[in-house]
């Protein structure tokens, strides 16, 4: 089942040292199948349906090594979008003010009202950097002149 060019080499690489735990679980399963195991066998050994072996075999019969990778997933759409990022940015840039208040100035121009985390991961995106504020408590020394 494994194509000489690729090898069972790769396979196992993958299957031991892959980054992602899917791509991992689908060389293991090919591994496998490549051994003589059924499709019923693989998946109740590894802990999955037989129809995701099955698909996992289908995927790897017509792309081989980069069926492994998972596809790109839609997720859901951004909350902000970027000509209300641009404007947030150049009123986080104007003047120093905390992420709260650039929400209520935000939404007090007509934005989008948004959750606070969602603001703030925006603007990291965006390159800006947000800390909080620490007031020292030490007295400042004054020199004796």
């Amino acid at each position: 089942m494994v194509p000489q060019n690729v090898g069972r080499f790769s396979l196992e690489r993958t299957s031991d040292r892959g980054i992602n735990w899917r791509e991992r679980q689908r060389a293991h399963t090919l591994i496998l199948l490549d051994d003589g195991l059924t499709m019923a066998e693989v998946a109740a050994k590894i802990g999955v349906h037989v129809r995701t072996v099955g698909s996992t075999r289908t995927s790897w019969n017509l792309a081989g090594m980069d069926s492994l990778a998972d596809l790109e997933r839609s997720g859901a759409l951004r909350k902000i979008s970027p000509e209300e990022l641009e404007t947030l940015v150049a009123l986080a840039g104007a003047e120093p003010m905390s992420a709260r208040a650039l929400l209520a100035k935000h939404t007090g121009d007509g934005g989008i009202p948004v959750h606070l985390n969602t603001l703030t991961k925006a603007l990291k995106e965006a390159g800006l950097l947000w800390k909080r504020t620490r007031h020292s408590l030490k007295k400042k020394r004054r020199s004796s002149v």
